[in-house]
């Protein structure tokens, strides 16, 4: 540990170590979520409990304060485990014991899998920075979504500690950085989209399928084996996002599409009902439909072998990167909207519980000691005064012969004297 030059420096530490933790920790964990019922909240993997369950912030610091823990980060519709009969740990917030949640969903990730290739998490040797998708919630390497090179630590021999470089605390959720330890750039940063959705889910999701390859839904292909992987769909001007399909055919109607619209579908069904009747039915999603033609390379690698025999398929897995707005670019007609209404997240950013602000955070050390002090009984209140008193004595004792020789109170210093302290309380 570096030496610290004085005594206003060591204070001064001391006092942006308090404001970290507060910002670091700025809530209050004194409450089980449980009550709250299934909700979208950070969950947690208790791994000294060995079972395949999820805790909620606050049970994960007060009731596993010293198990080994992963973060897994939002989920949705979620209800903590921690004070039922599921964990045999008791809840130290909850105090009664409830039945097992039966609707919680436990995917991989509550066993410390993650990703498509399946990999336990270990947060010593992951480099890479991994992205989670807005549907399932799963997390996926930036190499499994062929947004990078596969770092050596993800080789099958473990790359030694010494070398290893652990990253997963230096980046925020869903996001795609470059990393210092020198891992390749991605091929799309984090700059360049909002959300991603992992192709699992992109293929039953009707709606979102659709889209996928058009501007604004980029996705990572490439031709061959030995061609580079490329975006599609990023660029508005990429030919690609224009393409339509002979069994699919847009047309672009000017007086319905405004600029920066999608283009409209010229005979729509609904786009032929009389006005009057569209005024009556003001609760369904509105028509024509507006959504982009079809990219056909995307369309084609979801049909499989349905595709046309001049058409390459390219090798990828379908994934999808949405961009900022997207959530105002779906089309809403009777075709698009239903498998979009399935999905409210989709359609709406969802609320993510955090615990309530704590009013003590931003107190130092002092003024917690003083609040604690004003809570003792006035005899236990005085024996604290009349000790802090003589601790106070002594350090002035103690530090009056550096100020007379100009002297520089060093950390060393500092311990020396609360050591002496210690062991001078035990010896009598």
């Amino acid at each position: 540990m570096t030496s610290l030059g004085s005594l206003t420096e060591f204070v001064a530490s001391q006092d942006e170590l308090l404001r970290e933790a507060a910002l670091t920790l700025p809530h209050e964990f004194s409450r089980c979520t449980y009550s709250l019922g299934p909700i979208r909240q950070a969950v947690y993997l208790c791994l000294t409990c060995q079972l395949p369950r999820g805790l909620c912030s606050s049970c994960s610091i007060a009731c596993h304060t010293d198990h080994e823990q992963i973060e897994l980060f939002p989920k949705r519709s979620f209800r903590c485990d921690c004070p039922t009969t599921a964990i045999p740990h008791a809840c130290t917030l909850h105090r009664s014991l409830e039945e097992e949640n039966r609707e919680n969903s436990y995917g991989q990730n509550f066993r410390s899998i993650f990703c498509r290739c399946g990999r336990p998490y270990d947060p010593k040797y992951e480099r890479e920075t991994m992205i989670q998708c807005l549907a399932c919630e799963d997390w996926f390497h930036e190499s499994c979504l062929h947004l990078r090179t596969r770092p050596s630590s993800r080789e099958s021999s473990p790359v030694p500690e010494n070398e290893a470089t652990d990253h997963g605390n230096d980046t925020e959720d869903n996001q795609s950085e470059a990393s210092s330890s020198g891992l390749p750039l991605p091929l799309i940063s984090a700059e360049d989209y909002d959300a991603f959705v992992c192709s699992s889910c992109v293929r039953s999701i009707d709606t979102l399928r659709r889209y996928a390859g058009t501007q604004g839904v980029i996705m990572v292909v490439r031709d061959s084996e030995d061609s580079p992987w490329r975006k599609l769909g990023g660029n508005p001007l990429c030919a690609d996002a224009s393409t339509t399909t002979e069994d699919d055919p847009l047309d672009i109607d000017d007086s319905l599409a405004a600029p920066g619209q999608k283009r409209s579908r010229s005979h729509s069904v609904h786009s032929e009902e009389p006005e009057r009747k569209k005024q009556h039915i003001s609760h369904e999603p509105p028509s024509p439909c507006l959504a982009p033609a079809p990219n056909s390379i995307a369309q084609a690698i979801f049909c499989g072998s349905q595709q046309p025999p001049d058409t390459k398929v390219s090798l990828t897995e379908g994934d999808v990167f949405l961009t900022e707005g997207w959530r105002e670019r779906w089309c809403r007609c009777g075709r698009c909207f239903p498998s979009l209404s399935n999905h409210p997240y989709l359609l709406e950013e969802e609320e993510t519980y955090e615990p309530p602000e704590d009013p003590d955070s931003a107190l130092s050390l002092e003024e917690l000691g003083m609040r604690a002090l004003e809570r003792l009984p006035r005899d236990r209140a005085i024996d604290g005064i009349r000790a802090f008193n003589d601790m106070r004595d002594d350090l002035l004792a103690y530090l009056r012969p550096f100020a007379q020789e100009g002297r520089i109170v060093g950390e060393a210093d500092v311990r020396q004297f609360f050591e002496t302290l210690h062991e001078s309380k035990h010896g009598s």
